[in-house]
């Protein structure tokens, strides 16, 4: 099983008083853009979930909707992908997607924490900028922490865009 780990692509200014409850601040229209450019990029390299599942938070569920436009997966909204989003319950979920390759969308600082739990290390630095995506496979099912291997990391910078 393949599971890509993508934190939410660019969104407007935390604490902005335009956004007072945090969970609707949406993406930014360049965020929009550059997000799409990102993923073109992506499938183009083999990118390709067969599930995608997000938090419920506007900006990732809005992510999401962009990978899913460029992959047509569908979508699920997930609480335990809200911010605070530990490892376990994530993938359960993808023990029970009954798919090779799932996505999760989700938040800072918890996709680096959880891809470091996965890996087996607690002290691996995998930076996830806005946007970036990390695939990790397991080799054997079910998922468990520690049992991942990370593929590959991307950013917008390393693809360019």
């Amino acid at each position: 099983m393949i599971v890509y780990l993508a934190r939410h692509a660019w969104a407007g200014h935390y604490g902005d008083p335009a956004w007072p409850d945090d969970s609707q601040r949406p993406l930014t229209d360049e965020g929009i853009e550059r997000y799409r450019r990102m993923v073109e990029r992506l499938v183009e390299g083999g990118f390709a979930p067969e599930r995608i599942a997000t938090s419920p938070y506007v900006r990732c569920v809005q992510t999401a909707e962009l990978l899913a436009e460029a992959t047509g997966a569908p979508i699920e909204s997930f609480a335990e992908l809200a911010p605070g989003a530990t490892s376990i319950p994530l993938l359960r979920w993808c023990e029970i997607a009954s798919s090779e390759r799932v996505c999760l969308v989700g938040h800072n600082p918890d996709l680096e924490s959880i891809s470091a739990s996965w890996l087996g290390d607690d002290d691996a630095s995998i930076r996830f900028a806005k946007g970036a995506v990390a695939a990790v496979r397991f080799d054997v099912p079910p998922p468990e922490p520690g049992d991942g291997t990370l593929l590959w990391h991307a950013t917008a910078k390393l693809l360019g865009v």
